[in-house]
C-alpha cells in the first residue's frame, strides 16, 4: 500500500487520504464481487424506470406458474448470450436478411434447446408500456437470470445494470458455445477465454441444479423408447429449486451430462475442479457466494455501454434507422 505524506495543508492532505481509502475500499470490493464494468450500476434505472426489477419479477412469476422449468431455461439464455459477442442481447435476434442479421438461436447450442424468448418478449413488452426506451434487452437477460435463480430458492444479489444491445451477431463465436459432451480441458479452455478460472466454471455449471435437459444429450443416452428431445431432470433429487444437491449427485456419479461429471471423473479434476465440487457439496452457502459472483463477473463480459449499440424496441430485431 503506498503511503501519503502530509507535506501540504492539513485540508488537502485530509482530502488525499479520504480518497485514497474510498479507492481501497472499492478495490476490494470488485475483488469480492466479481467487479463492475465500466459503465454498468445497480442504481442505472432508478431514476429512469424505478420499476425495472419489479416488473422483469412479476413476469417471470406469471410465468412459472405454467412452466417451472422456465427459470432454468432463462439463466441459460443469459449464459449463451454472454457467451457469444458478450453480454449484448445477440442472441435474441431472429434472422432478418435486411439487417444482415444470422441468428446465433441457429447454432448447436441453441437450435430446439433455447428458450424462454417469449418470456424475454412479454418483459420486454411491459417495460416498453412503463419506461419506453429505457431498459435494454441485454439488461432484462441479466435480470431475468438473477430473479429466476432467487424464486427457486437460490441466492439473490445485486445486478449490475446499463448495458446496451448489440446491433449483429456472431454465428461462429455462438457454434463454439460450452458443450454437454466437451471434456474437463476444454471446458476450462473455452471459461478461460472469457475471463472465467475454475471457481467460475464449477459454479456457473452449478446452474444444472435445477431444470430439464432432452435425453439426447446425457449420458445414459435415450432408451429404446424415448425420442430424442424426451426431458430428463438435471437434478433427480430437487429438480425445480436452486441448492446444492446437484454436486452431491456429481459425487455418487448421477450427473445425467458428462460434461458435468467430468469435472470430479477427469485425471486433472483432482488438482482443480474436483475439490471445489466437494466444497460447494458441503457447505450450500459457500456455493451461493461463488454463484452470485460468477454470475457478476459473467455478466462483466464484453457488455456495450455509453453510446455503443441501442436500446432495441424489440428485442428480436434492430431498431429501423432513418438517415
Amino acid at each position: 500500500m503506498a503511503v501519503i505524506s502530509c507535506l501540504s495543508p492539513a485540508a488537502r492532505c485530509s482530502l488525499l487520504l479520504t480518497v485514497a481509502a474510498l479507492v481501497l475500499v472499492l478495490s476490494h470490493g470488485a475483488h469480492a464481487y466479481g467487479g463492475y464494468r465500466a459503465g454498468l450500476s445497480s442504481s442505472f434505472y432508478d431514476s429512469s424506470c424505478p420499476s425495472t426489477r419489479d416488473i422483469v419479477r412479476r413476469v417471470i412469476q406469471d410465468a412459472r406458474v405454467a412452466d417451472v422449468r422456465i427459470s432454468a431455461s432463462l439463466i441459460r439464455l443469459h449464459f449463451h448470450d454472454c457467451f457469444a459477442n458478450g453480454c449484448d442481447g445477440s442472441l435474441l435476434l431472429d434472422d432478418d436478411v435486411s439487417s444482415g442479421i444470422v441468428s446465433e438461436k441457429k447454432a448447436p447450442g441453441n437450435y430446439k434447446s433455447a428458450r424462454g424468448f417469449n418470456v424475454v418478449d412479454n418483459i420486454k413488452r411491459s417495460l416498453e408500456k412503463a419506461c419506453p426506451g429505457i431498459v435494454s434487452c441485454a439488461d432484462i437477460l441479466t435480470l431475468a437470470a438473477e430473479i429466476s435463480v432467487e424464486l427457486a430458492g437460490g441466492p439473490s444479489w445485486s445486478v449490475p445494470l446499463g448495458r446496451r444491445d448489440g446491433t449483429k451477431t456472431n454465428i461462429e463465436s455462438a457454434d463454439d458455445l460450452p458443450s454437454p459432451f466437451d471434456p474437463l480441458d476444454i471446458l476450462q479452455k473455452k471459461f478461460k477465454n472469457m475471463g472465467l478460472n475454475g471457481i467460475d466454471l464449477v459454479a456457473l455449471q452449478g446452474a444444472h441444479t435445477f431444470g430439464r435437459t432432452q435425453c439426447q444429450f446425457t449420458q445414459r443416452n435415450c432408451t429404446a423408447r424415448q425420442d430424442a428431445g424426451t426431458l430428463v431432470n438435471l437434478d433427480a433429487v430437487t429438480p425445480d429449486v436452486f441448492d446444492n444437491k446437484y454436486y452431491g449427485n456429481l459425487l455418487r456419479g448421477r450427473a445425467p451430462l458428462s460434461s458435468d461429471q467430468v469435472m470430479l471423473s477427469d485425471p486433472f479434476a483432482a488438482t482443480t475442479t474436483a475439490p471445489i465440487v466437494r466444497r460447494f457439496s458441503d457447505n450450500q452457502k459457500e456455493f451461493f457466494r461463488n454463484f452470485a459472483a460468477s454470475m457478476i463477473k459473467m455478466g462483466n463480459i464484453s457488455p456495450l455501454t455509453g453510446r455503443d449499440g441501442e436500446i432495441r424496441k424489440n428485442c428480436r430485431r434492430v431498431n429501423m434507422k432513418y438517415y
